[in-house]
């Protein structure tokens, strides 16, 4: 009943938005996410939010932040919600065993797509409690034979403090620089394994910057553990307590629709994948093409060559960072990681890149995701410009430097 009123919904929807779908050429089911998020923004005018006025319902692409559901992971997920409720830890009546049926379903779904065993699958809250129980997990049962972890200094902030957590409790904690591009260096890896080293923790893809880590050539140095593999086995203590839930690991009711809401998503990337990585490749090279055009002293944080393509960050010379991130209310981007966002220090991320601290504070992530449109591109471009130049208009470092001076030769004096 729930999947036949969305699917009616959706229909009312499109029939409303047909013009709309041939103008922006996306797929139907594109059109109803573009419709159900921006109509109610269309007869209200202005928009004050925490201060600020927005003239209309901004642009989103921040993708690495968090991104839309596809409506199809919705439709598989809304009759957990509303019929088939039941704790899929209850074994003794109907309600039970369907929920049970279908978290397994979603099990296999997820161990199909990165080509495990659905045994192998562990279901947490997200990313965070994942590498808490995979860095502390392991080697707090191999503390008596394993001291030592092995890093970046790119990581994402739960691994760096997870690190720092197993630094006070006596461990040793190698971090690893990266290069300009942002890849680790595999020799320098190669060097720092030792005989007491118990994990190796390299992010695939990182979340700020988007570069991609060689992790075939990673996983040749030292056989690791994506997910909890069963041959050779690894096992870990269980970071939380409980019912002893997900064969013990994690204590916890799991959370049925959440559950097969992945795993439909998981089915949806295996069979979408190769298109969405070309569309989105061709999204990322017109924005990144359409700025450079038409500004300089633009500068591609991370690799171009090993980057996921959803991802750009850039930094702009010659402007102050938080006067662009304000200016572009009308297109939501970010300056980094959410999960640092209220920081005003630089991204440590593009520190340890060796990016200068003003350039690292101009930093832009544009994330691009499934539904971004080229006419959302484009409109992008245009803000973007439209605000770099505003902001070079009032720069006397921007007027120095079309002067032909060497702004870092200027000896600046302190008062």
């Amino acid at each position: 009943m729930a999947s036949k009123l969305l699917a009616s919904a959706f229909r009312r929807t499109l029939a409303r938005t047909t013009n709309t779908c041939a103008y922006r050429g996306i797929s139907t089911a594109a059109a109803a996410v573009v419709a159900s998020s921006r109509e109610p923004f269309e007869d209200q005018g202005v928009v004050t939010v925490k201060g600020v006025k927005i003239s209309a319902r901004p642009l989103y692409l921040d993708m690495q932040a968090t991104s839309p559901v596809d409506p199809r992971v919705l439709d598989a997920m809304l009759p957990y919600y509303l019929a088939r409720f039941g704790n899929p830890h209850s074994r003794t009546h109907l309600y039970g065993w369907e929920s049970d049926s279908a978290v397994e379903i979603a099990r296999t779904q997820v161990a199909d797509l990165i080509g495990a065993s659905p045994k192998e699958i562990v279901f947490t809250s997200g990313a965070t409690e994942s590498n808490n129980i995979s860095i502390k997990g392991v080697m707090k049962f191999y503390k008596e034979k394993k001291r030592h972890v092995i890093t970046t200094q790119t990581e994402h902030k739960c691994v760096l403090d997870s690190c720092r957590h197993l630094q006070q409790e006596g461990f040793d904690v190698t971090y690893l620089p990266v290069g300009n591009d942002g890849i680790v260096d595999l020799e320098k890896l190669r060097s720092a394994i030792r005989p007491d080293t118990g994990l190796v923790s390299v992010m695939a893809v990182n979340n700020e910057i988007g570069v991609i880590q060689p992790l075939e050539e990673i996983g040749k140095i030292c056989v690791g553990a994506l997910y909890m593999r069963r041959r050779p086995r690894i096992r870990v203590e269980p970071q939380m307590n409980g019912g002893g839930q997900e064969r013990g690991i994690r204590s916890g009711t799991v959370p049925t629709p959440l559950v097969v809401g992945m795993g439909a998503a998981c089915e949806l990337a295996k069979k979408e994948m190769e298109y969405d990585d070309k569309r989105i490749t061709a999204l990322q090279e017109r924005l990144l093409n359409g700025i450079k055009a038409k500004l300089d002293g633009v500068v591609v944080n991370g690799s171009l060559e090993r980057r996921y393509a959803g991802n750009l960050n850039l930094s702009f010379a010659y402007v102050e960072g938080e006067s662009l991130l304000m200016g572009l209310k009308d297109v939501a981007v970010s300056s980094g990681s959410a999960c640092t966002s209220a920081s005003l220090e630089p991204s440590y991320v593009l520190r340890a890149l060796g990016v200068d601290e003003d350039m690292a504070h101009t930093s832009i992530r544009f994330g691009i995701g499934r539904f971004t449109t080229e006419a959302e591109i484009d409109r992008a471009i245009e803000l973007t410009v439209q605000q770099v130049e505003k902001l070079r208009e009032m720069s006397p470092l921007y007027e120095m430097v079309k002067e032909g001076i060497d702004i870092k030769q200027i000896q600046w004096a302190q008062h």
